[in-house]
């Protein structure tokens, strides 16, 4: 352990490649909370597949494999992909969803027929851009990780500057309109910077395996709260967190790729967030729900205890287990219910088959039918 986290912070290029994978589960993440609430989340996968074709007609016209120049492209691909997307959602019948699967299978396509033919092309610079189809994270250079945070920093600098607006977005676009806001604007400039951090991370995870970096991060913090700024920062901090630990895991093994195995960490985070989270957890939300029917069975031995005890001219007349199983709970509930509202001081055991209510268990019970 100690050796890792010498290397982390020493190895050059485990220094760079974490750095790298922490920008893009950062800014990924930040934007990914606004596509995830916007019920977008095929938007990002969209994207992802539609700047394929960009990178490939980018070196095709320049001739160059420049990171900064490839991004360009990728930029350049994506952004005309939301265009044809916005034109056939307003011209059209076809409806959003289906657009994007539209737009992610046509540009997807096209960008691989453009590999194919490069790759019976001779000349040998073509080589390594078909590691945009999953990444490369390895390759990562200090320079590259300089232009990943320059591209990511501008978009997370628009997304605090324009935070009102996007938040308009993500909840209540038609209130944003009726107050005076250009929605379709805000829009457009929100898919600008789903595009840009997009883009950020194709040399990292590939366009295959971005879109998880897209909506992971973000379904995992949206389990831990209500509040839009808390869940944009925990979905920033889950990204990078799976971004390094994929990283150090990768470099542990031979033959273990970067992009996967970021993306697989931060599939435990989901996981994880999706059974333990206190607010929608499904193991609290199990414990709750055993919790409310053990409170339901022991008002309703109470309740029973109260209701045949009337028959009587004593409130404390007591009553069997058996008696108390005929009225609608089970032998381990009734007796379970039994000993909780002894421990509470509201009955008490007259003999081994044998309960009966306490003054304070009277007065429990009465108020009880009272409030219904």
């Amino acid at each position: 352990m100690y050796q890792i986290i010498y290397d982390l912070f020493f190895d050059y290029t485990l220094r760079t490649v974490a750095l790298g994978a922490a920008t893009l589960g950062i800014v990924s993440g930040a934007l990914g909370a606004f596509a995830l609430l916007r019920r977008q989340s095929l938007l990002g996968d969209t994207m992802s597949h539609a700047a394929l074709p960009g990178v490939v007609l980018a070196f095709m016209l320049t001739g160059l494999k420049n990171p900064s120049v490839l991004m360009l492209g990728a930029a350049a691909a994506g952004l005309v992909g939301v265009a044809v997307m916005l034109v056939v959602n307003r011209y059209t019948r076809v409806k959003e969803d289906s657009s994007m699967g539209i737009i992610l299978s046509v540009f997807f396509g096209f960008g691989l027929l453009l590999l194919t033919f490069l790759q019976r092309d001779p000349n040998a610079r073509q080589a390594g851009l078909n590691k945009f189809l999953f990444g490369q994270a390895a390759t990562l250079l200090t320079e590259d990780v300089i232009t990943m945070a320059a591209f990511g920093g501008l978009a997370l600098m628009l997304m605090l500057l324009f935070w009102k607006e996007f938040k308009l977005l993500a909840f209540d676009r038609d209130f944003g309109a009726s107050a005076g806001f250009p929605m379709q604007w805000i829009e457009v400039l929100f898919t600008l910077l789903l595009v840009i951090a997009i883009v950020v991370g194709l040399q990292a995870v590939g366009v295959v395996l971005m879109s998880a970096m897209v909506v992971a991060p973000a379904a995992a913090a949206r389990q831990w709260t209500n509040r839009l700024g808390v869940m944009v920062a925990l979905s920033s901090c889950f990204g990078a967190l799976a971004g390094v630990a994929g990283t150090l895991i990768s470099s542990l093994g031979q033959g273990l790729s970067t992009g996967p195995v970021i993306v697989l960490c931060i599939s435990l985070i989901v996981i994880v967030s999706l059974l333990f989270a206190p607010n929608r957890g499904l193991v609290w939300g199990w414990f709750r729900q055993q919790r409310n029917r053990r409170r339901l069975q022991t008002h309703q031995v109470l309740s029973s205890l109260y209701r045949m005890a009337m028959q009587h001219d004593s409130p404390t007349h007591p009553h069997s287990v058996s008696a108390l199983r005929i009225m609608g709970a089970g032998e381990r509930g009734v007796r379970a219910s039994l000993r909780a509202l002894a421990a509470q001081g509201l009955v008490h055991q007259v003999d081994a088959q044998q309960w009966a209510l306490t003054a304070d268990g009277v007065a429990a019970a009465q108020r009880m039918v009272h409030d219904r």
